[in-house]
């Protein structure tokens, strides 16, 4: 069974949907915002993303277009109420697969759905890349330019999660949700800590750092220009 991700914050229009999807035998699961969409995609694989452009915390279009940097092929169908050249220029530029402005037929979204699962999709990245640093999901290994770096099971899971959000601000509770269990009753500074031995072994000796520190708010892994 095909495996579709909603994202719409429109919870009548998001029910509907995922409720008509499901009519066809499809196995959907849904989501208001754009940063819940990393959620989803990090505890399942999904065969194609219906993704609305505007959304809170983060609008569609910005997704699509970290969901690419990230070499992430899912297809991707955009929704909008925009009707424009220049929105639809937008979204295909991002990465959309194919563009559905609202109101439509559903019947035509799911023969749009139909399109996209019949094509082919490009090899699912293995590797992470940000600046000079790469991640080899499938052989565990990391890199600093040519350099491996040995990492703990722990420390390639946050390093991991970093790099899948990469350009995104990841709070403290955040990252311990996603890199411990969601009963973690740890010290506080547990993040603090990781992001420590993080640094010394990635960014140590490099004029250009990767991983910073956003007071207040947590950290972000992106390749920033001294």
């Amino acid at each position: 069974m095909m495996r579709i991700l909603v994202a719409e914050d429109e919870r009548d229009l998001n029910s509907l949907l995922k409720k008509r999807l499901k009519e066809a035998d499809y196995s959907v699961d849904s989501c208001f915002d754009g940063e819940e969409v990393f959620d989803y995609l990090m505890g399942a694989e999904y065969d194609a993303l219906i993704l609305d452009i505007m959304m809170p915390k983060m609008d569609g279009i910005t997704v699509l277009r970290q969901l690419r940097a990230q070499h992430n092929a899912v297809p991707v169908l955009l929704l909008t109420a925009k009707d424009s050249i220049e929105d639809r220029v937008t979204g295909l530029d991002a990465g959309a697969d194919d563009y559905l402005v609202k109101p439509f037929a559903f019947e035509e979204l799911l023969a749009r759905l139909r399109v996209l699962l019949r094509k082919p999709m490009t090899e699912k990245a293995t590797i992470l890349k940000t600046g000079d640093l790469s991640l080899h999901l499938d052989t565990r290994q990391v890199f600093r330019g040519e350099k491996e770096i040995q990492l703990s099971s722990k420390e390639f899971s946050l390093l991991r999660y970093m790099m899948q959000n990469a350009g995104i601000v990841l709070s403290r509770d955040k990252l311990e949700q996603h890199v411990w269990d969601y009963d973690f009753s740890g010290g506080s500074n547990v993040i603090d800590v990781y992001i420590r031995y993080l640094r010394k072994k990635i960014d140590e000796g490099h004029e250009q750092k990767l991983i910073h520190t956003v007071r207040g708010h947590g950290y972000v892994l992106r390749d920033e220009k001294p």
